[in-house]
């Protein structure tokens, strides 16, 4: 068995993802994809560390939302 997702999980959660506000979406990705910390993404984008943590958890909040949604069709 794999954890890798199956294609049609993966295209559900790019859509999710693309879905999110510009700056939440570069800082979700920042976080996950480029495995930046917090810290650096305060540094990056000029937002104070307690903004990047609250554009996260609505990121992931949005992303969880759009799939629990999606797969009760």
């Amino acid at each position: 068995m794999t954890d890798d997702p199956d294609p049609v999980t993966l295209q559900r959660i790019e859509r999710a993802v693309r879905k999110l506000p510009r700056l939440r979406r570069e800082i979700f990705l920042a976080a996950r994809l480029d495995d930046m910390s917090y810290i650096e993404i305060s540094e990056r984008t000029g937002l104070a560390v307690w903004e990047v943590e609250r554009h996260m958890a609505k990121a992931l909040a949005s992303i969880d939302r759009r799939l629990n949604t999606s797969s009760r069709r």
